[in-house]
Order: structure tokens, then sequence, then C-alpha cells
């Protein structure tokens, strides 16, 4: 059975969703002010690993990421520039959502604040209604902290004193830790009418909002970086649950760990931002993806140029192997009978299967669950690539396909060319891996090595066992 560690609870838990075989998953999107990083994408593919999974599970997966179009820092990036705050907006997000597409990530529903003011001004109204919030004497609306009995559960703050929040409007608030539904407008700031007068939404009624309006009073998991747990989460989870008076309001609380830049934090402080679209140009968005998705989710990851060469040797290895398992299919016949060996190896594919399944089950653990892909690229380069059937390699190929329905690295791979290109350039190899081998046989052999040289120049490796030669295509 699936174990989830949930946030809330701070224990593993039995994963099971509110409603059987359908999962409702939230996840906080940027605010978009400047590009997307590093950091941003170590959340992105992290919950996307997880909605790969529970796909690959057989969960039928709901996925909403809001993105804040309105904020104090949009606001101020457009007055330093000397714009407007919608084209702040509008240019970040399309670096956002560019970023996405290079990291293979699809999301179901990217609600964006700005097309939500109706829907956050009802909200807002229905908790004053239930006298959870109370408006300023600015037009400003609060929600009122000590009316809902578990705050702090999320975060475990349970001192009053480490509840403050917004202090610069302390004058106004019941409490210091009461926290803003809804700004008043300050002058040459953009606004909204409401019933309280002109303004725009507080940070967190955004995502109680729109993460209600398409999943409903209760959804499954809601997920976030680590910075998010206090305030953010525990504010949505407060307003959200005195709205609906349903508890609980999201089952499971997910959240992802810190990034690291060769073990210093990542922050604007200390100059070491990464923004992906930099990223992308040195190191390609797929080697970027696997190693996020192969790191546990709750654990600090550290970036380096080191281990982005280490993870694009990775990629090239499963490239590398997925082409070789197409060949070999194509290649080999049926087996009616299969040796002791054979029988072996075979087992041992199932059993990689069966320990990736074990490792993801145990809260997502990508990490152990990579060691498993790893190890059977090395059954396939040890045993399978000389087999002479098309039981081991078909059955290698499916299970690495099922492998890469959580990875999300080999996509291209396991399409197909149009199959006269590719036999047409199979004949062409062999013909030349042919050629090599009688030029081996008369020991003509800097002749043979200038040919497997010049074939590794084009991407085509050649393995030697003997006088038997194989080869496969390897990205160049």
């Amino acid at each position: 059975m699936l174990k989830v560690y949930n946030t809330l609870s701070r224990r593993l838990e039995p994963f099971e969703p509110l409603r059987p075989g359908i999962v409702k998953m939230y996840v906080c999107g940027p605010t978009v002010y400047d590009y997307s990083h590093l950091g941003h994408a170590r959340t992105y593919v992290a919950f996307d690993v997880i909605k790969r999974y529970l796909r690959l599970k057989g969960y039928d997966v709901f996925h909403v990421q809001n993105i804040t179009d309105i904020d104090d820092k949009i606001i101020k990036r457009a007055q330093e520039r000397g714009v407007s705050w919608k084209e702040i907006a509008d240019y970040y997000t399309r670096d956002y959502l560019e970023a996405l597409e290079k990291l293979n990530i699809t999301i179901h529903v990217h609600p964006r604040v700005t097309e939500h003011i109706s829907d956050i001004i009802e909200f807002i109204q229905a908790l004053i209604d239930k006298g959870y919030a109370y408006v300023a004497p600015s037009g400003s609306v609060y929600f009122e902290v000590d009316k809902y009995p578990y705050y702090g559960e999320l975060s475990k703050r349970f001192e009053k004193e480490q509840w403050r929040q917004e202090t610069d409007v302390l004058s106004e608030k019941k409490k210091p830790y009461d926290f803003a539904l809804w700004k008043a407008a300050k002058p040459g700031e953009p606004w909204w009418d409401s019933p309280w007068g002109r303004g725009r939404p507080g940070w967190h009624i955004e995502c109680s909002v729109m993460s209600s309006k398409y999943l409903g009073e209760q959804f499954d998991i809601h997920g976030g970086g680590q910075d998010l747990i206090f305030p953010h989460h525990e504010n949505e989870r407060a307003q959200s649950e005195a709205r609906f008076g349903k508890r609980p309001w999201v089952k499971y609380w997910i959240h992802t760990g810190y990034l690291t830049i060769s073990g210093e934090k990542m922050s604007k402080s200390l100059g070491n931002i990464i923004v992906l679209r930099e990223a992308f140009k040195e190191f390609d968005p797929k080697v970027i993806r696997l190693w996020l998705s192969t790191v546990h989710y709750r654990k600090p990851v550290d970036f380096s140029d080191k281990i982005m060469e280490q993870y694009k040797k990775h990629l090239e290895r499963l490239i590398a192997t997925v082409e070789l398992l197409k060949k070999k299919i194509k290649e080999t016949s049926i087996a009616h009978r299969l040796r002791e060996e054979e029988i072996k190896t075979l087992i041992e594919l199932e059993d990689t299967r069966a320990r990736f399944y074990e490792a993801m089950d145990d809260d997502f653990n990508a990490s152990e669950a990579f060691s498993q892909v790893y190890r059977l690229t090395n059954i396939v380069f040890r045993d399978i690539q000389y087999s002479e059937h098309k039981t081991l390699p078909l059955r290698a190929y499916q299970i690495l396909y099922e492998f890469n329905q959580v990875l999300g690295v080999l996509d291209e791979y396991f399409h197909e060319k149009p199959v006269g290109q590719l036999e047409l350039v199979d004949q062409l190899i062999d013909l030349i891996v042919r050629v090599r081998g009688e030029l081996r046989k008369r020991k003509l052999y800097d002749l043979s090595d200038t040919i497997r040289s010049e074939l590794a120049n084009l991407g085509i490796q050649l393995m030697d066992k003997g006088d038997k030669t194989t080869w496969i295509i390897r990205k160049k």
C-alpha cells in the first residue's frame, strides 16, 4: 500500500483518497514577478513525479496549479521598471509556462488570480457573514485567527507571538497575528471594486478560492515548498475550514525540501539564484528533470556542475538502453523455450520492477526507485544485449517504459521513427558492421578501428564480444 508523509500529522499515512480512484491535487504555483528558477523546478518536478506515479498506480489525477499575477512584489517590480503590473505578470507567466514545457510538465488548470476576483470577494464575504473576518476602517478585511481553534496545527507553531503577520498594519488589526484577506487600495496601485471599497486580494485567500473552485470543498493533496507551511498554508487551512465548516479541508499536506547550490542555500542575497532559462542553455532540460525526478521530494537537494555531468551520463545510458532494446526486439525471434540463465535474468527483471514500486510506495522514494532503474540498465548491457530471443528485451522494454511514466525523460525514444527510414538506417549500419567484421578476420585492425571510431562520431556505438558485434545509436 502506498504511504504518504502528511505534514499535518508528521507521520506516514496510508494513501486513501476521499473518493476511491480519483485524486484531486493542488500545488502552489509562482508569483510571476521574476524568472522561474531551479528552486521552483524542484517543487514542480517533484509533484509531477507524484502525479505520474499515482497515474501509474491507476488513479485518475486532476492537477491544479495557480499563477499569482497580482501581488506586492509584482507591483514593486512594475514601479521599478516604469511599466504596468500586468506587463510584468504576463511576461514572467510566459517564462514560467515555457519552463514547464521544457521540463515535460503538464497541468490541467492554471488559474490566474486576476481572473477570479469575484470568486475571492464572495469567499471573503462568506467569512465575514460567519464571524471569522472583520472589516477595518481602511476598508481592508482581516481573518480573526482567534476564532479558528485549530490554528498552528499544520506548522506546529502554537505560541501566538510566533504568529505576528503583516506588521506594517498592526494598528488596524484586532490582534498582531490576524492576516489580510482584502487589502485596501493605495495610491498608484491596481484595485478592484468590492463591498468594502476599492482594493485587491491578500495572498493567502487566492489559493483557498482557486483550489476549492476547481477541486471542491475538500480535496486530497495540497502541495508546495517547505517555506510555504507558515504562514501561507496555515492561513489557507484556517480560512478554508472556517468557510466550509469541514475538516479536513485537505487530507494530505505534502511539502518539498530545499534546494542548495554547491552546499549553500539558494538566495538573492548570496547572488546564487540560477534561473531556468539560463540553466537550459547549459544543460539539457531532460538532464535537469532526471536529476530532480530521482531525489526524494522531502530531502534537501544540492545542485552543482559535477552533479549535472553525472546525470547527463545517466540520461545517455537510459537512452542507449531504450535504443538497444528496440533493436533487439526487432532482430530477435520468438522464444519457444528459455534457458535456465534466461529465466534467472527474467526473474531479476521482475525483481527490479517490484522493488521500484516498493520504493515509490514508501512516500514516493524516487531515489531508491531510480537505483532499480539503473539496475535494469545493468541487466540489459550485461545479459540482454546478447539474447537470441524477444522475451528478455521485450520484457525489459516494457518495464523501462513503466519507469519512464514516472521519470518522463524518455518519451521521444519510445516513439519509433517512420518504419521505412528506420529499416534503411539499420540495414546500412549492419552492412558496415559486417564489412568491419571481415576486416577484423583479416587482422586489418587499424582499418576496423577507424570504422569503429568514425561510427562513434556519428553516435553509433559498437560492442564486440568475441567474433560477434552488436550496435546501438547513442544520442550525440
